[in-house]
């Protein structure tokens, strides 16, 4: 089963990037200034005061394109998306979730590879045959977190021990991954802030009692990323499907929306290089996907040229740093990168990189 991949939502229009951020219609931007009143007017949001990457402009309309610019399911959505935020105290698991656990679940879900694809989003790799293969140091992480999170009543805690972690791994791409890569100069559209990444999901090596046996798993991820980060998934390449994976993608179809599941391609085995090469550089590739890019799943990020003068080789032995990051902004291009995270119950609060600047 072979995609096409040219328009991801189906949309032929003047302009191909309508509804992007810099490139909404006359309606859509009434729209976008009417959603962002009535969320001042509701309170849910304060320009003053909200957390610069996950509630700037950028990220509200997000949330109104998500709900195809319907003002009242958008600030609905962000109602819920931020009393959730609340309620299981997204910061500070993230700021104080055990380095540890979190290099664990690294292991059984998307890694960035430090590329960008050709439009500037974060190039994520998903092998998942790691999941069976990693379980056992998945389940040592939720343990891990489970005991090292704030006591709260469970009845206002409804994050499971395993998707706790999973959460603090969407957090590192919203709060680093994302707002790193849009600080990097240039994209073919700076206007257009990076707000989206693209995944290669590997289902090769993985019969279908497997693919049963993780359903419950990947259908709740899904749900928590649908839900809770809308629109930071601009294309899926599914790679290495099986003969019986028509019956499973009846199953997985039915976990995302109509147009979650219209980003998504499942490539045959001839189209993976052609098709992925059209969407970024054979430089930024895996050598395993058809590319020249000497990475492979369960390494650290290794890093473009353009990232790398952002980060002017300042980060960490090797050129990472294991655990939980994040970018703080200065609200005008730059800003600069801070470990966060515990280790052996201690916080790491160390500027990681110096001040950087446009």
């Amino acid at each position: 089963m072979t995609s096409s991949a040219d328009q991801p939502n189906g949309a032929h229009t003047a302009d191909p990037l309508e509804g992007q951020y810099g490139h909404l219609s006359a309606d859509q931007e009434a729209k976008f200034t009417e959603f962002k009143k009535t969320c001042e007017t509701d309170g849910v949001y304060d320009p003053s005061k909200a957390r610069p990457t996950t509630l700037s402009d950028p990220d509200l309309l997000r949330f109104l394109r998500a709900r195809k610019f319907d003002v009242g399911g958008a600030l609905k959505q962000l109602k819920d998306t931020e009393t959730w935020r609340q309620v299981n105290k997204l910061d500070e698991l993230y700021d104080t979730c055990d380095v540890d656990a979190f290099e664990e679940a690294l292991k059984v879900y998307h890694q960035w590879t430090g590329r960008r694809d050709l439009s500037g989003h974060p190039v994520y790799v998903y092998e998942i045959a790691n999941i069976k293969n990693n379980l056992a140091a998945f389940d040592r992480s939720s343990k891990i977190a489970h005991s090292s999170a704030p006591p709260t009543p469970a009845a206002s805690d409804p994050i499971p021990p395993k998707l706790r972690m999973l959460c603090a791994l969407y957090e590192n791409m919203s709060e680093f991954v994302l707002p790193l890569c849009n600080a990097v100069p240039g994209r073919p559209h700076p206007e257009i802030p990076v707000t989206a990444t693209s995944h290669i999901v590997d289902v090769s090596g993985l019969g279908l009692m497997g693919y049963w046996n993780l359903k419950n798993h990947m259908q709740a991820a899904s749900t928590l990323a649908s839900t809770y980060h809308p629109e930071t998934l601009d294309r899926v390449f599914l790679i290495g499907a099986p003969s019986f994976f028509p019956t499973v993608w009846g199953w997985i179809k039915r976990w995302f929306d109509p147009v979650t599941t219209s980003k998504i391609f499942v490539l045959a085995a001839a189209d993976v290089q052609p098709t992925l090469t059209r969407f970024m550089r054979p430089a930024d590739l895996p050598v395993k996907y058809g590319g020249e890019l000497e990475w492979e799943y369960g390494m650290p990020p290794s890093f473009d040229s353009e990232i790398a003068k952002v980060l002017r080789g300042r980060i960490g032995e090797g050129g990472w740093v294991r655990g939980p990051l994040r970018w703080v902004s200065d609200g005008k291009g730059g800003g600069r990168i801070e470990m966060r995270g515990t280790v052996e119950g201690k916080r790491r609060e160390e500027e990681v990189v110096g001040e950087f600047k446009p």
